[in-house]
């Protein structure tokens, strides 16, 4: 037992020892210069100058060129037309979106009385034979008059708006044909109005 104990006490010991390590110093070399970085080989400029040359178009991109320019004025024309037409076709697009949510979720009674709408426009279109005029006028009348038995009180703001609007396209033709009369009919060397014949 002693001899264990022994064994095993003499590395603990060892630890609990301090020691002092020397490191001794190479003995100095001579002094190299250091070299520049544009030294180094893999850094090295290659000397002459450079000088861009442009390669002389080809048959086919000059083609390309005078196509382009041809088409320029067009595709900016087109490009204009999609700006000025984009906004009112995105909400035109979600107003069919809506509409289409609308139909899918339709007040009860919607559809009937759309069916009934829709029955009178056909109606009036077979009343309309014959003249160009007459289907132009019927069907959108007998639309309105069954869309007004449906739905009085927007049929009544309807109209109103609608006669104020015609009223006051009625007041604007009004006004130019009596400019025109004036003008034409009114001018001071015309027979009726020359002091003459007073």
């Amino acid at each position: 037992m002693f001899k264990v104990i022994q064994r095993s006490v003499r590395p603990a010991s060892l630890s609990l020892l301090t020691f002092k390590v020397y490191a001794s110093q190479k003995k100095e070399s001579p002094h190299k210069t250091s070299l520049k970085v544009n030294e180094l080989s893999l850094y090295s400029v290659p000397e002459g100058q450079s000088k861009y040359v442009e390669e002389p178009r080809t048959q086919l991109e000059e083609s390309i060129s005078h196509l382009r320019q041809y088409c320029e004025p067009y595709t900016s024309r087109c490009q204009e037309i999609y700006s000025q037409t984009e906004p009112k076709m995105q909400s035109l697009v979600q107003w069919g979106l809506d509409s289409y949510e609308y139909l899918q979720n339709a007040p009860p009674g919607f559809l009937p009385r759309l069916g009934v709408i829709g029955f009178a426009g056909v109606v009036g279109l077979l009343l309309a034979r014959g003249s160009k005029i007459k289907k132009l006028v019927y069907p959108p009348t007998f639309m309105g008059l069954a869309a007004s038995l449906y739905y009085p009180q927007q049929a009544i703001i309807f109209a109103q708006v609608s006669g104020e609007k015609l009223y006051d396209w009625g007041l604007q033709g009004y006004i130019v044909i009596e400019d025109l009369w004036k003008e034409n009919f009114q001018k001071p060397g015309n027979v009726k109005n020359s002091p003459g014949n007073k």
